[in-house]
């Protein structure tokens, strides 16, 4: 008679399902598809200026890549502005950014270096124009500043590209009819302070936490810049044609604003990438931008504005096939 088999103790038996469970869980990753893994590597991704929204917003992305893709590693590169970041990302310096549409158009119109590899991820949220002044300033429409000396941004920026058009639109020769000074948003707000300047041009989401933080110890005014201007705008062509008139919501900044508000300019971002970056990569960068909207958005309120609806239209780019393939996976 055979003899029966030995009872199993309790810690063997459990040893042996936790073995089962691991080798159980390492069958199904192996079987899952290539394209499920979370892609790894090293990616550039190039910001602006200090003190800026994009500078801001990049390095919140970057928590949440590490989350969503922890072995990607995410390099921050600070830039000049749209421009910049524009060229790096089609010369293959940086692989993602953010641009503003007028800036992305320009680099195409040019048919600078690599401008047909450009292409667009998801339209963010938008830049909104602001002439700052002091509140005491005797400037209250563009037409003012002439003869002044005001910072426009430097050359690589989106706000110089789009400053120079309000100036030619509004009957001002940015070369001539102005004392132009290239600055960022990093200084131009303490060169105001100082009295060095008598108005700066900033094109940025909202708030801006340079100036807000410039409000809350020196009295300052935003000028308003409507009328027909975006009209006058539009006449010049080109790349004028991504502007569109906008108000400033009243409480962007309340103590300045004073429940009012302020008429403007407004142009859409756009994150950007170029053909040939990784298409699984580009389409979980995608997802990642899209759902950290929420959480961005409580440091970088205009992150909020971020629109599933809408980040499909990246006009002036088509988009790249990975962030396609994102948009498809959640279509209803």
């Amino acid at each position: 008679m055979p003899k029966p088999f030995p009872p199993i103790g309790r810690r063997r038996a459990l040893q042996g399902s936790a073995a089962a469970f691991v080798a159980f869980g390492l069958l199904l990753w192996w079987l899952l598809p290539i394209g499920e893994r979370s892609p790894g590597g090293d990616v550039t991704f190039s910001t602006g200026s200090q003190k800026g929204v994009y500078q801001q917003y990049g390095g919140l992305l970057k928590d949440a890549l590490a989350e969503d893709m922890p072995s990607l590693d995410v390099r921050l590169w600070e830039s000049e502005g749209s421009q910049e970041n524009v060229e790096r990302v089609a010369t293959g310096q940086a692989d993602f950014t953010i641009a503003a549409a007028d800036a992305v158009a320009k680099y195409r119109l040019d048919q600078r270096s690599g401008w047909g590899r450009l292409r667009g991820c998801a339209r963010l949220y938008d830049d909104y124009v602001q002439l700052v002044v002091p509140r005491a300033s005797s400037v209250h429409s563009v037409a003012d500043l002439e003869g002044k000396k005001v910072a426009i941004g430097q050359p690589g920026s989106g706000v110089r590209l789009i400053s120079e058009r309000i100036l030619v639109a509004s009957g001002l020769d940015p070369n001539k009819d102005i004392k132009a000074v290239s600055s960022s948003i990093a200084t131009m707000s303490e060169q105001l302070r100082r009295g060095e300047i008598a108005a700066f041009f900033w094109s940025g989401g909202l708030p801006t936490g340079a100036v807000a933080s410039l409000a809350e110890t020196f009295d300052i005014r935003l000028v308003p810049l409507g009328g027909d201007l975006v009209e006058k705008l539009h006449k010049q062509g080109g790349v004028s044609v991504y502007y569109r008139a906008a108000d400033i919501p009243a409480d962007a900044y309340k103590e300045v604003q004073e429940g009012q508000a302020v008429q403007t300019v407004a142009v859409a971002n756009i994150l950007v990438t170029r053909a040939g970056v990784d298409t699984k990569l580009t389409e979980r960068f995608t997802r990642t931008v899209i759902d950290s909207r929420d959480s961005i958005g409580q440091e970088v309120h205009s992150a909020q504005l971020v629109d599933l609806r809408t980040a499909i239209y990246t006009d002036p780019l088509e988009l790249h096939e990975g962030a396609a393939r994102y948009y498809r996976s959640v279509k209803p």
